[in-house]
């Protein structure tokens, strides 16, 4: 008998997007980005770090936010299963809305991390490293991507 009934999840609504750039994608990376509650600061410091995006390197900040976000995102992640008393990581597809919350929450928690600047320009660093392909936040979904491919041969207990 399980611990708890399993019953389906509601969906939860998108926020509204947002009023500079009318995307629901940085709507929800502002929530993100949102600390004790000071949702203003939240939004100044994401429009900031666009300004410095859009100075730097002189695209339309929105479509380097977009592939910073399709490039930081994983397409397979390990979880934990237990088995017959051990616990094995699993290699499991990454659904699109967790994905993209992932690459969120790491692009932020690693411009958080950086010492020196204000958060508006660390922020900004990150998002267009992350549009290169290159930065931090790349090289820990490569590493979640290995891990994944190590653990490749327990994926007979997916269910």
């Amino acid at each position: 008998m399980p611990r708890k009934t399993l019953r389906p999840r509601e969906k939860r609504d998108l926020p509204h997007p947002d009023s500079k750039f009318n995307s629901v994608l940085v709507s929800r990376f502002i929530n993100k980005v949102n600390f004790r509650g000071k949702k203003s600061i939240a939004e100044t410091i994401v429009y900031k770090s666009f300004d410095i995006i859009k100075e730097k390197s002189g695209q339309d900040p929105l479509t380097v936010f977009n592939s910073a976000i399709e490039n930081a995102r994983p397409l397979i992640e390990v979880r934990p299963r237990r088995v017959g008393g051990a616990t094995y990581q699993i290699p499991m597809e990454v659904p699109i809305m967790r994905s993209t919350t992932l690459a969120m929450t790491w692009i932020i928690k690693i411009a958080k991390t950086k010492s020196g600047h204000s958060m508006c320009e660390k922020l900004a660093q990150e998002i267009f490293d992350s549009s290169k392909k290159e930065g931090a936040t790349i090289k820990k979904r490569e590493e979640v991507h290995k891990m994944a491919e190590a653990n490749k041969a327990f994926a007979h207990y997916r269910w």
